[in-house]
């Protein structure tokens, strides 16, 4: 008996013993959107065998209506129960799924396929890449209409404990509702701003890393809706305090051992590691269209706030975009802290691995690593130090994007052009929007 026909046997086990009724297959638009068809547990039979159909044109960035028809593959190690659907004894499970072409053959639009492309990439050199995503996100009220606001559930701070952290309990929900989908949870804990939080879960291989951080996002979300308020994981929702971002802890494997660790090398760092600081500075610029995808996410990279926005690397320090966290050994990892979690994870990694992959094939040397704490220097000092920002805008960002090769094949030119038409739509829909900043600023003063 195959492995694969012990998954399907186990999937069809699951569903009698728990008495699944509907199952979901879940997938991603270029976006990052979580979509999914939900079926009878009737259907499950055809759902194993991918024989269930999707029309790409109703999703955005994938076909046109003349070569629409593609099909659900779905992997079959991501099933699992959603905690939160259950009602009256009945159960709805849910798979993440590939998208092909009509042919059989991986869509080349699949944020997902794309992630297992460049994964296999990287196998050829040996490497292996995990990721520990650390996702904060917002809980807003509803106002009486059920819609979200922006007033914050509790006046907490970081690390603060209930009565001022009003969220504990949800945050425990989430937890609980995590572990019982097999997610192994390190921490949990109020942020910084008001209403703001952060639950971290171990670090995990590219493509389940990508899976996990989709899932967090759709449980979160739901559990804070069971509870009547409003998870966000919008970058910066309100002015004057500190955004959200989704710092990024990542590795290269191979033969099963860490292969930044080097204990004779300074920092006890290997080559690989500096390659890939290297890799990374060189094209941050072009992948943060990727990692920070809309025109919100440049309101939370902005100088103050420890907004991650200069390009430098430094051990522990945090100032820095790379900073090399304390731990060696198997822990030793690179935090990449500028991304933030609105981001499409199929597509962020796609673009964070090929940008390693460059740093590692082409030796990328990086600057001297800072241990002066950047956000004190003035711009005459980040002048003499070489030390410059990220892109300040959608729009510089997706201009930088166009004109890195490295970057532009991560993504692979469907996705690329689909990118960059919707982040260009984007851009002129908010550049011609007239905001009540204007109008408080210029409406009687003009």
């Amino acid at each position: 008996m195959t492995n694969t026909q012990e998954k399907r046997e186990h999937i069809i086990k699951q569903c009698e013993e728990n008495n699944v009724r509907f199952i979901r297959l879940q997938f991603c638009d270029i976006n990052g959107a979580m979509k999914n068809l939900s079926l009878p547990i009737s259907q499950l039979n055809k759902v194993l065998n991918n024989e269930i159909m999707l029309d790409g044109s109703s999703i955005k960035g994938f076909r046109s209506i003349e070569t629409s028809d593609m099909y659900f593959f779905p992997d079959l190690d991501t099933f699992v129960i959603l905690p939160w659907c259950e009602r009256d004894g009945e159960n709805v499970a849910r798979i993440i799924c590939d998208i092909h072409n009509s042919d059989g053959t991986p869509f080349e639009g699949c944020p997902r396929c794309n992630l297992k492309r460049m994964i296999a990439r990287a196998e050829k050199l040996g490497f292996k890449m995990n990721v520990g995503p650390e996702a904060e996100f917002f809980i807003f009220e509803r106002d009486e209409k059920g819609e979200a606001t922006t007033i914050p559930n509790d006046k907490g701070g970081y690390y603060d404990a209930a009565p001022a952290d009003m969220a504990e309990d949800i945050r425990r929900d989430i937890v609980r509702t995590l572990e019982s989908m097999n997610f192994e949870i390190e921490a949990s804990h109020h942020e910084g701003a008001d209403g703001q939080h952060e639950i971290d879960f171990k670090y995990a291989d590219a493509l389940t890393a990508a899976d996990n951080i989709i899932t967090f996002k759709y449980a979160v979300k739901s559990i804070a809706n069971e509870y009547g308020v409003h998870a966000t994981f919008m970058p910066k929702p309100i002015y004057g305090i500190a955004g959200s971002g989704m710092h990024c802890n990542l590795s290269l494997f191979k033969d099963g051992q860490n292969s930044f660790y080097a204990p004779d090398e300074e920092y006890q760092l290997s080559k690989e590691a500096i390659y890939s600081i290297g890799g990374v500075l060189k094209h941050v610029n072009a992948f943060t269209a990727i990692t920070n995808p809309l025109v919100n996410s440049y309101k939370r990279l902005v100088p103050g706030y420890e907004a991650p926005v200069y390009k430098a690397w430094s051990i522990a320090n945090r100032s820095a975009l790379i900073r090399v966290p304390a731990k060696r050994g198997s822990a030793t990892r690179i935090e990449l802290r500028s991304p933030d979690p609105s981001c499409n994870p199929y597509l962020a990694l796609s673009v964070i691995l090929g940008a390693i992959l460059d740093g590692i094939e082409n030796k990328i040397e990086p600057p001297m690593q800072v241990e002066e704490n950047i956000y004190e220097m003035s711009k005459k000092e980040l002048k003499q130090a070489n030390i410059e920002s990220l892109p300040g805008t959608l729009l510089e960002a997706v201009f930088l994007l166009k004109k890195d090769d490295v970057i532009k094949e991560s993504l692979g030119e469907h996705i690329l052009n689909e990118f960059i038409t919707a982040k260009e739509i984007e851009w002129d829909r908010y550049r011609t929007y007239v905001t009540q900043w204007e109008l408080d600023s210029y409406l009687n003063a003009y």
